[in-house]
């Protein structure tokens, strides 16, 4: 399989933040040790806290107490999610280093998970966006559901293009395609991510799979040589699928960088720490570790 002369990915380490959401809720000292631990075990970009309501989201009430007690190390960026103009302001104070915004390719999830239109949840961003520029902080842009949707089904690639396009235009660097219920194989996903790089530059894409069917390696494998290079990942496979019960979600980081690191790509992070990492949350939390790597590498 060619990969390009690019051989370096960076992994964006969701763990912290889309993966413990959707766990029990862990102390803040918790959340501090494992994003301390991901950056020392050379993770650059880390998604650390999330300025939704805590009425909503419980689990992440202390992000403003996670990101004062960090120790933040030269070039690891630190980002938070921020769905509103509120969370903005909130994320700034906190000196998020860049903040991320999320729309969706299908219009029934927009309406369950937001309650507004496509349209709309677009519109809501405008100010937002244009808040982060004066502040010069980077904008990343989620679209979610984009090989399928708990409600809709199979999603038209158009859509997905269209969405995803709308994000960009609006000003955010990178867009992050997710298939938020695991339901994608090789070959969709790949025509998927052709369909948005017509619309979007594909070193402005990225790709968050989750492995609720098993399939997201297999994903990620299929798109290499599209030229995407940014994977959202979370480590020990931290987070479960919350419309589909019992599920798997997120794909283990650890799983992800020991294939990487197998095809000759590199990625700046050490295998054997993440997977410490990754074990001592999952012991907090009194759960298994997901990761099929961290497993094997730590027996």
């Amino acid at each position: 399989m060619a990969t390009g002369n690019n051989d370096h990915v960076s992994v964006f380490e969701v763990g912290a933040r889309d993966g413990l959401q959707n766990e029990i809720a862990v102390p803040t000292s918790a959340k501090v040790q494992l994003i301390n631990a991901l950056a020392h075990a050379g993770v650059k970009r880390i998604e650390a806290a999330s300025f939704v309501s805590p009425k909503w989201v419980p689990q992440m009430a202390d992000s403003a107490q996670v990101l004062a007690a960090i120790q933040r190390l030269d070039g690891v960026r630190y980002s938070a999610l921020t769905p509103n103009l509120k969370g903005f302001q909130l994320a700034l104070d906190a000196k998020a280093d860049e903040v991320a915004i999320f729309g969706s390719a299908s219009e029934s999830f927009s309406h369950r998970n937001i309650n507004c239109s496509i349209k709309e949840s677009i519109e809501r961003f405008i100010p937002l966006v244009n808040m982060a520029k004066s502040q010069n902080i980077p904008v990343r842009g989620y679209v979610s559901c984009v090989l399928g949707c708990p409600y809709e089904g199979r999603i038209s690639v158009n859509e997905v293009a269209r969405v995803s396009a709308l994000l960009y235009n609006l000003g955010c660097y990178e867009i992050s395609l997710g298939d938020t219920i695991g339901v994608g194989t090789a070959t969709d996903a790949r025509n998927m991510v052709k369909a948005v790089s017509e619309q979007v530059p594909i070193s402005q894409l990225a790709l968050h799979f989750h492995d609720t069917y098993g399939q997201a390696l297999a994903n990620i494998l299929a798109c290499l040589d599209t030229g995407v290079r940014v994977f959202d990942t979370s480590v020990a496979g931290l987070g479960g699928c919350p419309y589909a019960k019992g599920a798997s979600g997120n794909l283990a980081s650890e799983d992800l960088i020991y294939m990487l690191h197998g095809l000759g790509m590199s990625t700046g992070i050490n295998l054997e720490q993440l997977a410490r990492a990754g074990q001592d949350i999952s012991q907090q939390l009194g759960r298994n570790n997901g990761s099929k790597v961290a497993q094997a590498l730590l027996a």
